[in-house]
């Protein structure tokens, strides 16, 4: 059986995953195409690191399926100049590609966003999971008219959404269904009924 390396996995991924999704931005591609996704998960899951689907991390956290991270930062519309806020690892798998592209990246934790406040506003906005509630302390670290994209949880759907912050409120619009890991942090919080 030959081995197959993984910088040909990596080409695969963008070549048969990405391309074939609907995936053009050149950025996007090229870092994709070029950041080991295997250096971002357990050992054990070397193998399958580019399989399009999510793979469980050793502490509890989620790497998305490279299709929805891709289609995610294509949706939000990248810029160089871009002040990021990204919902997510710090040294994880999506502020490594958003390093290829941008100089003023923030990373906050999605059980502690208000750690960034001292960063903000922020034109740029990634929440790297899927939410069903965003708290207002997020979207009050945006600037007025900030780009805001993550995955909304639905019933039992996740899409992936974009929005845009206006007076300190986000009206979010699905653009595509997309496994992405929810965010406990973001979970709708129950409400008390007689």
């Amino acid at each position: 059986m030959e081995s197959v390396s993984f910088e040909e996995m990596r080409r695969s991924m963008v070549d048969s995953q990405l391309r074939t999704s609907g995936v053009t931005d050149a950025w996007v591609l090229t870092a994709m195409g070029n950041i080991p996704r295997e250096a971002f998960v357990p050992i054990t899951h070397r193998s399958t690191a580019y399989m399009d689907r999510s793979i469980a991390l050793d502490d509890g956290s989620v790497l998305n399926p490279a299709v929805s991270t891709a289609l995610l930062l294509q949706a939000a519309d990248v810029r160089a100049d871009d002040h990021v806020l990204l919902v997510g690892k710090e040294d994880g798998y999506v502020a490594a590609i958003l390093r290829t592209r941008v100089n003023a990246l923030v990373c906050a934790s999605a059980d502690n966003v208000s750690s960034a406040q001292s960063a903000a506003p922020f034109a740029l906005i990634i929440i790297d999971g899927a939410a069903e509630e965003l708290p207002s302390a997020l979207v009050n670290l945006a600037a007025d008219g900030a780009r805001l994209v993550t995955g909304i949880i639905e019933g039992a759907v996740t899409r992936l959404a974009k929005g845009y912050v206006h007076k300190g409120k986000i009206a979010l619009k699905s653009f595509e269904d997309s496994e992405i890991a929810p965010l406990p942090a973001f979970a709708r919080k129950p409400e008390f009924v007689f």
